[in-house]
């Protein structure tokens, strides 16, 4: 059953990309013959794929994050030592979430001003830094360069109010936290 299914999504998928291909002068296949209002889905992907056939490739920098080659680490120049310097060095270019967990019981507005105040901080010192609130006292911050994380990271945990701040599952407790945890 299994074959067969992955049989016909093959047939499917190699009759879309002939169907896909340019046609010269004059000979057009039937669905670019409808009207524009009555394409489908699928002729607007044909149309798509038939529009970018003959772009030139992107530049790697251009490509979405997930299609671009992972940045390339000098094992020779690294302290290996400190492990934290190699996933520093690896997330280099990449987007990268820290959790950042306010101490106190505070309330979701106080935790907006704190987040918000870190955040401009941070700004101030070229880290750039998307914040999303997720709960009373927690926020996200987003960093599209992660190898800028460790550098907030250690900002952050010598704020008065910050509880705790986790990058890649390892948390980092706050200088000035009173064993909430």
């Amino acid at each position: 059953m299994k074959k067969l299914l992955l049989f016909v999504v093959l047939c499917i998928l190699i009759n879309s990309l002939t169907e896909a291909k340019k046609f010269k002068d004059g000979e057009k296949p039937k669905w670019a013959k409808k009207d524009i209002r009555d394409f489908s889905d699928a002729d607007m992907e044909r149309l798509l794929e038939q529009w970018e056939e003959d772009d030139d490739p992107l530049e790697p920098d251009e490509l979405p994050e997930h299609l671009r080659p992972p940045p390339s680490i000098d094992m020779g120049s690294v302290d290996t030592s400190d492990p934290e310097n190699i996933l520093k060095l690896s997330k280099k270019g990449r987007t990268l979430m820290s959790f950042v967990s306010v101490n106190g019981n505070p309330t979701r507005e106080e935790t907006e001003d704190i987040t918000k105040l870190w955040q401009t901080s941070l700004w101030n010192n070229h880290i750039q830094a998307e914040r999303y609130l997720i709960d009373d006292n927690r926020a996200i911050f987003m960093f599209k360069d992660g190898a800028h994380a460790w550098e907030a990271k250690d900002f952050l945990v010598e704020q008065e109010r910050c509880l705790h701040v986790s990058i890649e599952n390892k948390e980092y407790k706050g200088k000035h936290n009173r064993d909430e945890l």
